[in-house]
């Protein structure tokens, strides 16, 4: 079970945002990742509780940011409800759309794992929603998903595979590169993998 740490920063000035604690873990019906984030000061800011199936769909999510929750899971397309701070007020949404997304470094195991693109064919296509903090408010966008390496890194124990993704917004045109190993990321926009306590957990 992979427990580490996560440093969160914005990808565009490097200001810190924060840390994210988490441990996830590979099962004979899935994948779950939870996490707990703090600001830059140590407090709690928000939770990510995520299980995918085997086949990278999310059957349960549960998303917690400045007193804003969301629940959601993959029905008919992804369907979630959204509560405001002061719990008296629930939306329901719904889109048909593969999967959700976010800040963070779940979704982009999750996605990689729903997308499995494989190396030299080319880019896969996804619709998600996103929930971004402070508000969790949803957002529909279209990325595109190309295995680019894999590359074996030699272990004590067996060798790791780092693979190299290129991510495309399919809307704004903006390009990015995440390298995952497993279920852990070892660094994207945004993040940077600080501590690993255990090895990462080998998909199927």
């Amino acid at each position: 079970m992979p427990r580490g740490r996560y440093s969160l920063h914005d990808p565009h000035d490097h200001t810190p945002l924060g840390e994210e604690h988490f441990h996830c873990a590979t099962g004979p019906s899935g994948w779950r990742y939870v996490s707990q984030i703090t600001d830059p000061s140590g407090d709690h800011i928000g939770s990510v509780d995520l299980t995918l199936d085997d086949l990278g769909r999310p059957i349960r999510l549960e998303l917690h940011a400045s007193a804003w929750q969301v629940r959601g899971a993959a029905l008919d397309g992804v369907t979630w409800v959204r509560t405001d701070p002061t719990g008296t007020h629930a939306t329901e949404g719904n889109a048909r759309a593969h999967a959700f997304t976010g800040a963070s470094p779940a979704f982009l195991i999750a996605t990689a794992r729903l997308l499995r693109p494989a190396l030299g064919a080319g880019a896969v296509r996804a619709r998600l929603v996103a929930f971004t903090p402070p508000v969790l408010a949803p957002r529909t966008l279209d990325q595109s998903w190309a295995l680019l390496n894999s590359t074996p890194h030699a272990t004590d124990n067996a060798p790791l595979i780092a693979d190299e993704y290129q991510v495309n917004d399919l809307e704004t045109g903006e390009q990015h590169t995440v390298h995952l190993t497993g279920d852990v990321v070892l660094s994207a926009p945004g993040i940077e993998l600080e501590s690993l306590e255990s090895p990462p957990s080998t998909f199927t």
